[in-house]
């Protein structure tokens, strides 16, 4: 009964066989390869339009140097309070952007509205004085499992555009957003306002494959030199290209998410049947419950793995009590309807 991540789940049987292929023969280092060549081609085709590809190991990799390179060392950096670039990434966004500051913004069911993006642009005396904003950065899906329509995306986008920011949208789910909502990746990302996106593999079923990709190839003027600067730019390169090159074929990357989707409904829906009902809509590959303590206890100490999650941003009907723990579960591509039906049943009770 592991719900702890996406990312301990293996890695997908079709990518590994990739590294596998990839690692017959020689192949020259650090992107001068076929397979490097190969997949911005590819990622170029899934997207539909041309793009910048760079390719990295680690989806803070991803995050920070992207957000680093739309923004100077005075700049400011809006998220959302509880996003990974606010929380989770140790500092790398303000390290790499040369000490960029970040100015989280409080959201409800882990998105901004766009009156509240409004009233921080708002703020500040201007330069020289205050920081100047720089980036906007969207999570998709988001850090409690719900995902933003076309239509939110273009709106946060538009108020950013119009202020001179740039928008980032931090992919590492994006797959399980795009199997939810329907759209084509164009539509959920360039379309809507997307100038740069992490492009997440790893969660999805890659074993290390992040990409960061520039709808305007012309704005990437010099993103090569900061990936080696920041100790990103991998030496044999062709085996993150052999992942993403499995993770795009015949539409794996939607597949395995639609698996991993499936499983979240499964779960909430047999959680839901014992009086355990989620807390935020399940429209990923997360669901949010809050388990009485006892069952917390029960489960554990039956080998189940998942995290509690602290937030202070609760929906404004949902209160936590001291008898119950507020945990995170997210289901992957390998999650069976055994570990399921099984947690789900020890979950049921107080």
């Amino acid at each position: 009964m592991n719900f702890a991540s996406d990312n301990t789940a293996g890695i997908a049987p079709e990518i590994l066989e990739a590294i596998g292929r990839a690692n017959e023969g020689f192949a020259l280092g650090y992107g001068n390869d076929a397979w490097t060549r190969g997949i911005e081609a590819r990622i170029a085709e899934v997207f539909g339009r041309e793009v910048a590809v760079f390719l990295v190991p680690t989806g803070t990799a991803a995050n920070a140097l992207a957000v680093a390179h739309f923004s100077p060392p005075w700049g400011a950096l809006l998220c959302y309070a509880e996003s990974h670039l606010a929380v989770d990434e140790c500092g790398a966004p303000e390290f790499f952007g040369g000490g960029l500051k970040l100015m989280p913004l409080p959201g409800e069911a882990g998105k901004i509205a766009p009156e509240t993006l409004t009233g921080a642009l708002a703020l500040g005396r201007g330069a020289p004085h205050s920081v100047t904003p720089s980036v906007l950065s969207l999570t998709q899906a988001t850090e409690v499992g719900t995902v933003y329509t076309a239509a939110e995306t273009r709106t946060l986008a538009d108020i950013a555009h119009a202020r001179g920011l740039a928008v980032h949208m931090d992919g590492a789910r994006l797959g399980n957003a795009l199997v939810r909502l329907g759209l084509t990746p164009a539509q959920a990302t360039w379309q809507a306002g997307v100038d740069v996106l992490s492009f997440g593999a790893t969660k999805g079923g890659a074993m290390a494959a992040e990409a960061i990709v520039f709808f305007d190839p012309a704005r990437a003027a010099g993103m090569d030199s900061r990936r080696k600067r920041g100790g990103h730019l991998v030496s044999k390169h062709r085996f993150a290209a052999a992942q993403f090159e499995a993770y795009l074929h015949d539409d794996l990357w939607l597949r395995l998410a639609r698996r991993a989707n499936d499983a979240a409904d499964r779960l909430a829906a047999r959680l839901a049947a014992v009086q355990v009902h989620p807390v935020w809509p399940v429209e990923a590959n997360e669901v949010f419950v809050a388990l009485f303590k006892g069952a917390d206890a029960r489960l554990k100490a039956a080998g189940a793995m998942y995290y509690p999650w602290p937030t202070e941003g609760l929906p404004r009907n949902a209160v936590v009590g001291q008898d119950r723990v507020l945990v995170r579960l997210v289901t992957s591509f390998a999650t069976t309807d055994v570990e399921i039906d099984r947690f789900a049943t020890l979950a049921g009770s107080a």
